[in-house]
């Protein structure tokens, strides 16, 4: 893994502004994580921009960008970008600080937005029979990370990928129905940028192709309950601000909303799962993202029906 330093992230600074003919005069930190930083840059003419800085595995955001800014969505203007080995650098436009939290109509408006527009062959899909692989392809990157010296101890893990994987087939039954096609991915409330300047959506590293309502249980995060009921009520906002009224229909046989808070806690087990195998997250971190992968195993297992016989009737626990 190659994280982000200092003289990173300025070099890419210069090369960015090199090539747009700009000059910084300051710069102010937004956002910093292990795998991204977003800086806003000051410049010479008065007027400031959005520098965002990536390593592997979410150095492809600025293809998705660049299709968006052509097909005209409300994303961030992609002014230039650079790669180098498993790093990427973006300067976009600078929509302004948030001026407030965007509301339920305003997130079902966005997220049937993308879900109209054509996929990207590029990106990732998950249709059925990638969803019903989930479980399988994360107890191999355990197995890999196992190998490793690292993740041990997580039988409990590994008892619940496996009675989830016993329920994916069915389970996964109806995920090409629509709204299926682009997903942002990262569809939570700070994504969704609300300001003087209009309502955006921003941070596209993890964007795919697949059911469109796991984008909507995205919404929601992962460190509350899962709630099917909040959930259901989000899908039919979605559905009057003109989503397909399939968003309503039963899929592996469960309700629509149960049906995505389970695949969409999945997801992000596996995500971490092979992410991890792939060694994009430094070995100090296993122990956090085993607890988190643990509690959203958890909780996919009660949602989509894998849970032991002794839990199945128990509340959903929180899986954040």
């Amino acid at each position: 893994m190659i994280a982000i330093d200092a003289a990173l992230a300025d070099q890419l600074h210069r090369d960015l502004l090199t090539a747009a003919g700009r000059e910084k005069v300051g710069a102010q930190v937004i956002q910093e994580w292990e795998l991204s930083t977003v800086h806003r840059l000051y410049l010479s003419d008065g007027s400031s921009m959005i520098c965002k800085i990536a390593t592997s595995p979410f150095t492809g955001e600025a293809a998705v960008l660049r299709a968006l800014n052509e097909h005209g969505a409300a994303v961030p203007h992609l002014h230039g970008y650079t790669l180098r080995p498993q790093a990427l650098g973006m300067l976009m436009d600078d929509l302004g600080d948030p001026i407030r939290p965007p509301t339920t109509a305003e997130a079902s408006a966005a997220a049937r937005a993308v879900h109209a527009i054509a996929p990207m062959p590029t990106l990732p899909a998950f249709g059925q029979q990638t969803l019903a692989r989930l479980p399988e392809q994360a107890l191999a990157a355990l197995d890999a990370l196992h190998r490793k010296g690292r993740f041990l101890y997580t039988g409990t893990i590994e008892d619940l990928l496996r009675r989830l994987a016993a329920v994916a087939g069915r389970r996964a039954d109806g995920a090409e129905r629509e709204p299926f096609g682009l997903c942002h991915g990262e569809f939570h409330p700070t994504s969704l940028h609300v300001s003087r300047n209009g309502c955006h959506l921003v941070d596209w590293a993890k964007a795919f192709t697949g059911p469109g309502l796991l984008d909507l249980a995205t919404w929601f995060g992962t460190r509350t309950n899962p709630d099917p009921a909040q959930l259901s009520h989000l899908i039919r906002v979605y559905v009057a601000t003109g989503g397909s009224p399939d968003a309503h229909s039963d899929r592996g046989g469960l309700p629509a909303a149960q049906w995505a808070l389970g695949w969409h806690r999945l997801w992000a087990a596996w995500w971490f799962l092979t992410t991890a195998a792939a060694g994009h997250h430094q070995p100090h971190t296993d122990s956090h993202h085993a607890q988190v992968i643990h509690r959203q195993l958890h909780a996919a297992a009660q949602l989509l029906g894998a849970a032991p016989p002794a839990a199945a009737g128990s509340h959903l626990t929180s899986a954040g």
